[in-house]
């Protein structure tokens, strides 16, 4: 992997900020790093995807503050293999699935990581995102207690970094010192590199959790705090009342995610970009994190650092505010990607528009493209918002429209997430992308086992994502054959496979008995392998021109185009064979298979079958 040279070395991250005036904006580029249109992207769940290191699970201590805050005193790292489905407390079996299966912790950490590196190498990504790593108590850490530093538990020495922590000043980066968590990751990115890996790291830059180290001094101190700006707070108790008159505004009104402070805002709307900028000491703090994970030897080189940020609730935070993160970032690493979280407008039928963010290349470098597989999943799963593949083609042109196309070649082809159904199961339900997706919202949900139809159908989805203009996203676990509903069953530990499982029961809200056999599917596993050999082996698939050649009711044929290279990729959407147009002929190589093959005018297409050949 290559690093060019950094365009200029970060001394003070303030220096740098007054620095950012409209004349040195223009020097900055703003095009997207050319690597990503090249990604295969893996997201990586830290706490479950692998547990490497059993000193250093999660206690009692060290989850406190997460929600539902209410821990039994026998409470214990969840065992990795058990029935996920399985209580093991004493909640009634619908609360537990609500709260118990939400106080579990499976100990992942970053050990778990490295120790899977050959697994991820060989699996042929090339690219990693991963949810946040910031020291939190929950299990998904987007309630950090502090930003600066990596987890205690995901790092070999909990009680140590503690002690560290404890000795520092947070808001002044020349007190900062190295945890041994910190100091894992660092080896992380070193290997990751070394196997020519890019990483982006998680963070929300738009709330933090009540135990960050600001939010307890306000706690403390009321509005005596010197923090007590640095937060959304509408009123402080008054201490001569019984009452408590503390009002502050929580993200999405969640009380455990308290919003940072927002400035210069203009005409906030849920869903829609706006003006405004994070009040001056929080966005410095949240400057010297970035610089930290970026530079962390201050050398003024990059091959230490992240490769970029995956930013979270995007849309939550003004444009001025990314503007200047742009700036900064860039001024770092002039191949650092920025992507964002740009999602729901009116939960469940509106998507954000993303060009405001990235048409003019100002904002963001991509995002996370869920506004192109939405109609996706619509053709190749038949929901009922199934339109045919006229409707995939035409949903297509309307999400690209006025975005550059190297922009496009290189958004997060999104399949399954953290926050969303796994593809096997949202493939297996029917229903509104993301709408009464869990067994709590509609007892008929499917959380089990999908049938055999289902495999197939998300089959015909990854040829096509695989194959589409952008860089395809994996969800980890989707590509070992895992199911599960929307959170928290999206989050189950991944089944690797020299564990041993126990079967899986039916989710608490279904009255009749089930039993399902879990454990890595390595037919699906080879089947991603398969694709991603063929992405990375033909670069058309990569830069080439893109054509709806055919779109008609469940056949669906595009083209791949260069100068010197043509790939087709033929998809028969439907349970029955179909018959290819008379006037067309498609010879060449058929990559998935590697044999000659030829399909003309009148052959059928089988039921359920793709093809990617390559034109002669």
């Amino acid at each position: 992997m290559h690093y060019p040279k950094k365009l200029s070395v970060v001394f003070f991250i303030t220096v740098l900020f007054v620095r950012c005036s409209s004349t040195n904006e223009k020097k900055i580029n703003y095009s997207v790093p050319s690597w990503a249109k090249e990604a295969i992207w893996y997201q990586i769940f830290p706490e479950r995807f692998n547990n490497g290191d059993s000193t250093n699970d999660p206690t009692l201590e060290s989850i406190e503050g997460s929600w539902p805050h209410q821990f039994s005193p026998d409470w214990k790292v969840t065992k990795w293999t058990m029935d996920w489905y399985k209580p093991d407390s004493s909640y009634s079996p619908k609360a537990y699935y609500d709260l118990g299966i939400q106080s579990r912790r499976y100990g992942g950490d970053l050990q778990g990581i490295l120790d899977k590196l050959n697994y991820l190498e060989e699996l042929g990504i090339n690219a990693i995102y991963i949810n946040p790593l910031n020291d939190a108590p929950s299990l998904h850490k987007y309630d950090a207690r502090n930003y600066r530093h990596i987890d205690v538990n995901f790092g070999p020495d909990p009680e140590g970094d503690r002690k560290i922590m404890e000795e520092e000043d947070p808001v002044n980066p020349s007190t900062w010192k190295w945890t041994s968590a910190d100091k894992q990751f660092l080896q992380l990115i070193k290997e990751l590199h070394s196997r020519n890996i890019r990483i982006i790291l998680d963070y929300s830059w738009n709330h933090t959790g009540v135990k960050f180290w600001a939010w307890q001094d306000i706690l403390n101190n009321g509005a005596n705090s010197k923090f007590a700006d640095w937060y959304e707070i509408q009123q402080f108790d008054d201490p001569n009342t019984p009452e408590n008159e503390f009002k502050y505004t929580g993200w999405a009104g969640v009380p455990d995610l308290p919003e940072l402070k927002k400035v210069n805002v203009e005409n906030r709307v849920h869903g829609k970009p706006y003006k405004g900028n994070i009040y001056e000491p929080v966005k410095q703090h949240i400057f010297n994190v970035t610089n930290r994970w970026m530079d962390p030897n201050g050398d003024g080189r990059f091959e230490d650092g992240v490769d970029g940020y995956r930013l979270d609730v995007a849309d939550q935070i003004g444009m001025d505010f990314w503007r200047d993160y742009r700036t900064f970032t860039r001024s770092v690493n002039p191949e650092s990607l920025l992507v964002g979280e740009i999602w729901w407008e009116k939960w469940p039928d509106v998507l954000m528009d993303p060009r405001p963010y990235v048409a003019k290349g100002d904002i963001f470098d991509i995002v996370m493209f869920y506004q192109a597989y939405r109609p996706a999943r619509d053709f190749f799963a038949k929901t009922v918002d199934y339109g045919g593949a006229e409707k995939l083609e035409s949903e297509w042109n309307k999400v690209v429209e006025d975005i550059p196309y190297n922009t496009i070649e290189s958004m997060m082809m999104m399949s399954a997430s953290h926050d969303s159904p796994r593809l096997l199961t949202s493939f297996d339900n029917k229903n509104k992308y993301k709408f009464n997706s869990k067994p709590g919202d509609d007892p008929n949900y499917k959380t089990g086992q999908p049938d055999a139809e289902t495999y197939k159908r998300v089959q015909l989805y990854l040829a096509y994502q695989f194959c589409m203009p952008g860089a395809p996203q994996i969800w980890n676990g989707d590509e070992m054959g895992m199911w599960g509903s929307d959170d928290p069953d999206c989050r189950k530990p991944l089944w690797w496979e020299n564990m041993v499982f126990e079967n899986e029961s039916n989710d608490p809200f279904k009255s009749e008995k089930a039993s399902y056999e879990v454990g890595l599917n390595k037919d699906l596993n080879s089947f991603y392998t398969r694709l991603i050999q063929i992405r990375k082996n033909n670069p058309v698939l990569i830069s080439g021109k893109l054509h709806f050649f055919k779109a008609t009711g469940d056949l669906l044929i595009i083209e791949r185009s260069s100068n010197t290279e043509k790939v087709y990729l033929i998809i028969n959407n439907s349970s029955k064979s179909i018959k290819m147009p008379e006037d067309i002929v498609l010879k060449g190589h058929e990559l998935f298979t590697d044999m000659p093959i030829e399909l003309v005018g009148g052959e059928e297409v089988p039921a359920l079958s793709f093809f990617v050949i390559q034109s002669e």
